[in-house]
């Protein structure tokens, strides 16, 4: 009946290989007179999701996580995962040839300055690590007495003898009716911003930023629709792409070069060495540019600006067209998800449905809205002790049936007028006492955030905390941030916005966020309310400052069943009705008969 397109539940991870892998990894470093290697999950763009052919760290380790660092040594290998992939890394790396560290515990950096004996050389691509990143690493193996030796080829690449293709996805044209601005606006913009910075010049890495700025869009990796791709743009004068012109056509080449200059990305190391020729000043974004561009920069003579790249606040802040944009994905993405919720009510009870099948329908109800690009990232259906890893991803081998107890579903769409994440706990049959409890406080969290009143200047990390206070109050936390930014038909996860102890950049109107706190009891079951919000100016009477809040996109009932009510205040009993008022007030004429039904209980006052 159902079927998913856009995701798989194969299990890739093969943690038999490790052992061989490893070892044919520090023969080969062997030979070149390299006593370690350096290896984070990465590629030239520092993309979230690698295109298959960037997959070196699952390749060696069987890791398959989205953030992952590897440190090989003549006698010892680490693997380094945050708090969303402890448990996960446990079952896919073999313990007896990895260790797994949390970084929260001991950084990769750390851990090499304790690790690292003087004298050896330990060898790194530089298209793989940051600027910033590979600074900390250059300060610990100093201190170890140890060397960092670039290599020119990465090791791994030569063993991977199966190793997929670079991706040649076509590059499209992303309508400047849904963008809200032409790309030569864009640029005029950027080159405002370089003018400012007093940079000559802008070398641009990160795809997403070069997909907003061009107003095109591509396939070149799952879930986000980004064509990879370098651009450089200069203070003045036209910019210049370089990318594969395999994935060019002729309506997009004749569109591209209204704005810029296209070459293949080969050009790229002489238009570097003609930057440093002119002497100019070149913005490099240290958190996302890769050490070997900054190196390339130098070695030409270019002066290197470091800091942050400009595109990235101005891809945060969203037009009127792009916020009309989310506001309708997330009106077309709820109907389809309360059909799913409609429907797993009906089917959770009989005991048959597991976490692929789960997955499935929703995927299929979100196609059957007829504007389907991608789901935003593998739906996240994880039923029992599986929800309590945050980031679970189902496989054929780690399917469970939903049995009674608590369901959780994180899943997300990419349509081309917005990008949607969200994340509903559904209570199948009965809840004990301190999954109630626990379902309730973060609840409470929730609509903290939900209701924050903040003046301007306010970052995420100093709002953190509002969601965390219920579960502190019961000696409890969890170990993700409160809320990632995201894109306008791009990335699920934007920077640099987010609602975290990390999230040191002001909040400013038109940046879409998650709101998502958490509760997880490892081996028993997992708990996470998450809902997209768009920062906006409030009027309060009497302010002496200028002041913003949330409008909440997402419209999904919360699951009434599973509140501990008598633990709510009024006011928050109050925005909970009037949320489901709303939620039955838009998704209501969208729905079904049997939806419509659904609807109104799940949306009745407390």
């Amino acid at each position: 009946m159902f079927e998913a397109r856009f995701q798989s539940f194969d299990e890739t991870a093969d943690p038999s290989q490790g052992a061989p892998r490893l070892a044919a990894l520090r023969a080969a470093l062997k030979t070149q007179g390299l006593d370690g290697f350096l290896l984070p999950r990465a590629d030239e763009h520092q993309n979230e999701y690698l295109p298959p052919s960037a997959e070196r760290l699952a390749w060696l380790t069987g890791f398959t996580g989205s953030f992952g660092f590897v440190v090989v040594l003549a006698e010892e290998a680490a693997v380094f995962v945050d708090g969303r992939y402890t448990v996960q890394a446990r079952a896919q790396i073999d313990p007896a040839v990895f260790a797994t560290v949390n970084v929260i515990d001991k950084s990769p950096s750390e851990w090499l300055k304790a690790h690292a004996r003087e004298g050896e050389r330990i060898g790194y691509d530089p298209r793989l690590h940051t600027v910033e990143g590979f600074e900390r690493f250059a300060k610990a193996a100093e201190a170890a007495g140890a060397e960092l030796v670039a290599l020119d080829e990465n090791p791994i690449d030569a063993l991977w003898t199966d190793r997929p293709a670079p991706p040649l996805a076509p590059v499209v044209l992303h309508d400047d009716a849904l963008a809200g601005e032409s790309a030569a606006s864009k640029l005029a913009r950027v080159q405002a911003e370089l003018a400012k910075a007093k940079a000559d010049a802008l070398l641009i890495t990160d795809a997403h930023c070069l997909a907003w700025t061009f107003n095109i869009r591509g396939g070149d990796v799952a879930h986000t629709p980004l064509p990879l791709g370098f651009a450089i743009v200069p203070a003045e004068g036209r910019s210049f792409v370089f990318m594969d012109g395999r994935k060019l056509s002729n309506v997009v080449r004749n569109a591209l070069s209204e704005t810029a200059e296209i070459a293949e990305p080969g050009a790229l190391t002489a238009a570097l060495a003609t930057l440093g020729e002119a002497e100019v000043t070149v913005r490099l974004d240290p958190a996302a540019a890769a050490i070997s561009f900054a190196r390339a920069l130098e070695e030409s003579g270019a002066t290197i600006q470091l800091g942050p790249d400009p595109i990235a606040k101005l891809k945060a802040r969203k037009n009127e067209a792009e916020i009309a944009g989310a506001r309708a994905a997330h009106l077309r993405d709820g109907a389809a998800l309360c059909r799913f919720l409609c429907w797993l009510d009906a089917e959770a009870p009989k005991g048959a449905l597991d976490e692929i099948g789960a997955a499935e329908a929703l995927e299929t109800f979100r196609r059957e809205t007829g504007k389907l690009k991608d789901v935003s990232f593998p739906s996240i259906s994880a039923a029992g002790p599986n929800a309590a890893l945050p980031h679970y991803r189902v496989t054929t081998a780690t399917n469970r049936k939903l049995t009674p107890g608590l369901f959780l579903i994180d899943s997300g769409a990419q349509y081309e007028d917005g990008t949607t994440d969200v994340t509903r706990t559904v209570l199948v049959g009965e809840a004990t006492p301190e999954m109630r409890d626990r379902f309730t406080r973060v609840l409470r969290g929730h609509i903290a955030i939900s209701t924050a009143v903040f003046p301007k200047g306010v970052s995420g990390a100093q709002i953190d905390g509002f969601a965390r206070r219920p579960l502190w109050e019961a000696g409890a936390d969890f170990d993700h941030g409160t809320g990632h930014g995201v894109g306008s038909y791009l990335s699920v996860h934007e920077g640099p916005q987010r609602i975290s102890k990390l999230g040191t950049v002001a909040l400013e109107p038109g940046m879409i966020l998650s709101n998502e706190p958490g509760y997880y009891r490892e081996g028993a079951f997992g708990i996470r309310t998450e809902t997209l919000v768009l920062v906006e100016r409030r009027a309060i009477p009497g302010a002496e400052r200028e002041m913003y809040g949330f409008e909440t996109l997402t419209l999904a009932p919360i699951d009434r069943r599973a509140i501990e009510v008598g633990m709510l205040t009024a006011d928050e009993r109050a925005w909970l009705d009037r949320y489901h008022a709303r939620v039955l007030a838009e998704i209501g004429p969208l729905a079904d008969a049997d939806t419509r039904v659904w609807l109104e209980a799940a949306c009745a006052p407390l």
